[in-house]
């Protein structure tokens, strides 16, 4: 597995990034249509249709919040705890979630400053992860 840095630390899943996301466009654009253009004969089995494709979209959606909302609360309590571990106090109050989020790909040596720097300066996660010096990387995000 290449080694991951700044640069490269997000994740693209092709199958799902790529191809499911255009794919369900299609579906809902075709069921609109679909729909648009349905006689009252089939009005009914072209309105199911569009409800089904709404239902799968919504379902994909928050499927995919729900898993990133879970992420997001583990690397709180994890960043909370090995910050404690560092100093013997919690994170600092105030952090934001994608502050705290950002923190995780910090190293141990600079976790404290940094954390307490992104706290006072009000750094973005972008800003944070480019002030990392030493990454540690984090291969296991949902």
């Amino acid at each position: 597995m290449q080694e991951q840095n700044f640069q490269n630390h997000t994740r693209l899943v092709t199958l799902y990034h790529k191809i499911t996301y255009p794919v369900l466009l299609a579906i809902l654009v075709g069921a609109g249509i679909n729909l648009g253009n349905s006689s009252q004969d089939n009005l009914y089995s072209a309105s199911l249709i569009f409800a089904l494709a709404m239902v799968v979209a919504i379902t994909l959606f928050y499927a995919r919040g729900f898993a990133l909302k879970a992420n997001d609360r583990a690397i709180r309590a994890e960043e909370n705890f090995r910050h404690y571990l560092l100093t013997g106090k919690p994170l600092p109050q105030g952090l934001k979630l994608s502050q705290i989020v950002a923190l995780r790909f910090a190293s141990d040596a600079e976790l404290p400053a940094l954390a307490e720097q992104a706290l006072t300066e009000k750094m973005g996660q972008k800003a944070i992860k480019a002030a990392i010096k030493n990454w540690k990387a984090d291969y296991e995000r949902v």
